[in-house]
């Protein structure tokens, strides 16, 4: 595994296993002793959206992610800095071809109804988030983890009860990969690897997420839920770390109109912002710098083409397209927030990542409308034979004025009109589930500290909303994917860019940093971590 600071493991060599024996880990909040804490511990979150689900298999935006990781564990976390620690599980063996994992559950594990978490949830959890009848928008995930006829089950060909796990007793838990993967670890911090309780799914079934019946294994547990408003969860005392979590009370607000979210927090109603306006960075630096927070992140903003229909199933439209818009004006002059303009696609944040020198990328901007010029002209595209395109993205406003910049540019650039469209998530999603959209606004954030979290979307068998795929860059990430060395590990990820780069199934704009604004009395935010990802548990409120 590549991190910027290795995880505290030790590793010896027991009955043909590799044992990895992890050293005593505290995760949750850490209260400086010169910190006096405030009589009320309640948190409000901005949290962008109304999350489309708070059941672990059905995570798949920033809103849910950050509801789901405050309720619910797996078998690892992350620290301050990004680096899988012990969760739910204490340690693990693994043997020495690297394909089967064997993880040894805390014996203090519990559900927030008291009930002991065991291994056979963890069994149910994976079954059923693979199985096509739960259509799980996270199952491709565990075939990208190559854990054992995860593929084959996803497309129908064999029975969930086939996948590559097994609870070898309450407190153990076997992970069989057909293949080793040197980050498979990593990987486990995303909430589709969560355990969820068997009995309670099976009682409620798609109600079971409700405050009424909803059960979780993390710092804290649903009390109340109204749509498209709030989502307020309380602490959970039967939390194995509960002694370590200091807040009794978070709240996250769906709200994506960035204005509304920042006058509330001027009044002091929210905690943390999801949003900064970009329009008032300026204004915040000057006046209330305390409060603005821009730290790394593994996360880029970019448009997907639908290859398989025209006009984007040509590559000469979309590098046209890709190439006659202005990055640098969009990143800085727009946003202005340190973000850096985008021409390939693995953040510069990630870990071991060095960033690919590509061609086009060393070009002028004028240079590159020629080529987009050219290229749309080839593609049999002109003043007397113009294009029109339709844009989908999700409601926000910051999107909403890249939106609006990109598709000057493009009319301006290349007498493309673009007709913009814009829908709330859910049905946003709703069509990128279906493919049913031509060109369309995403932002990707890494869901563990590794290249391939970017780089396996465009696999045959990845996420892939643009349906593109390429033999010669599939076979660049199964190489990668059997090394273990960084170096060559490197090397065919610059390659696979390379393709990325020729082929544009998206078009790069910017690599993102994670800026909030916090109020001074909010302790235990960290400023490390490059993943998206700031869990509650770490938090506490200062007395004033």
């Amino acid at each position: 595994m590549l991190y910027s600071r290795a995880p505290i493991v030790q590793v010896a060599t027991r009955l043909s296993l590799l044992s990895v024996a992890i050293a005593p880990v505290a995760h949750a909040a850490n209260v400086p002793d010169d910190v006096t804490l405030a009589a009320q511990q309640q948190l409000v979150r901005g949290n962008y959206d109304e999350p489309p689900s708070v059941d672990p298999a059905y995570s798949s935006t920033g809103s849910s992610s950050s509801v789901v990781q405050d309720m619910f564990e797996g078998l690892v976390t992350q620290d301050a800095q990004g680096n899988p620690i012990p969760a739910l599980a204490t340690s693990w063996d693994v043997n020495q071809d690297g394909t089967r994992y064997v993880f040894h559950l805390r014996k203090d594990i519990h559900w927030s109804n008291g009930q002991p978490i065991v291994a056979s949830d963890f069994v149910y959890a994976y079954q059923r988030l693979v199985a096509p009848k739960t259509a799980a928008p996270y199952a491709w995930y565990y075939a990208a983890a190559h854990v054992k006829n995860a593929q084959a089950i996803i497309d129908g060909k064999k029975p969930a009860a086939q996948l590559g796990v097994k609870a070898l007793d309450d407190k153990t838990l076997a992970i069989t990969l057909d293949q080793p993967l040197p980050y498979f670890i990593s990987m486990l911090v995303h909430e589709s690897f969560f355990p969820v309780p068997k009995a309670v799914v099976k009682q409620y079934g798609d109600k079971w997420t409700t405050p009424k019946h909803i059960v979780t294994s993390s710092a804290f547990t649903l009390t109340q839920h109204i749509v498209n408003e709030r989502i307020v969860v309380k602490r959970n005392p039967y939390y194995w770390n509960n002694k370590k979590t200091v807040l009794n009370r978070v709240t996250y607000l769906a709200l994506s109109d960035t204005n509304a979210e920042y006058n509330r927090f001027k009044t002091g109603e929210i905690s943390i912002t999801g949003h900064v306006p970009t329009e008032s960075i300026d204004k915040i630096r000057k006046n209330a710098p305390k409060t603005l927070i821009i730290s790394p992140k593994i996360a880029e903003y970019y448009y997907s083409f639908n290859t398989t229909k025209a006009p984007f199933n040509d590559a000469k439209v979309r590098k046209a397209f890709s190439y006659a818009i202005n990055r640098q004006v969009i990143a800085q002059g727009i946003l202005h927030l340190d973000y850096i303009p985008a021409y390939s696609f693995v953040p510069p944040a990630t870990a071991g990542y060095r960033l690919p020198t590509l061609e086009w990328s060393q070009l002028t901007q004028a240079e590159r409308i020629k080529k987009a010029q050219a290229w749309l002209k080839e593609a049999g595209y002109d003043k007397q034979h113009p294009l029109t395109v339709t844009f989908d993205y999700p409601t926000d406003n910051k999107v909403r004025k890249i939106a609006i910049a990109v598709a000057s540019m493009l009319q301006k650039n290349l007498g493309v009109k673009v007709n913009l469209r814009n829908q709330d998530i859910k049905t946003f999603l709703q069509k990128v589930h279906q493919h049913d959209l031509s060109m369309a606004s995403f932002q990707w954030g890494g869901d563990y500290n590794e290249a391939s979290t970017f780089l396996d979307l465009f696999s045959t068998q990845g996420y892939n909303p643009g349906q593109w795929s390429n033999a010669k860059y599939d076979a660049f990430m199964e190489q990668a994917k059997h090394s273990l060395n960084a170096k060559t590990r490197l090397s065919l990820y610059h390659q696979a860019e390379q393709i990325l780069a020729k082929e544009m199934p998206v078009m790069p704009i910017y690599f993102e940093t994670k800026a909030v604004l916090k109020q001074t009395n909010v302790g235990g935010y960290t400023t490390e971590n490059p993943s998206h990802i700031r869990y509650s548990r770490d938090m506490y409120i200062t007395k004033p």
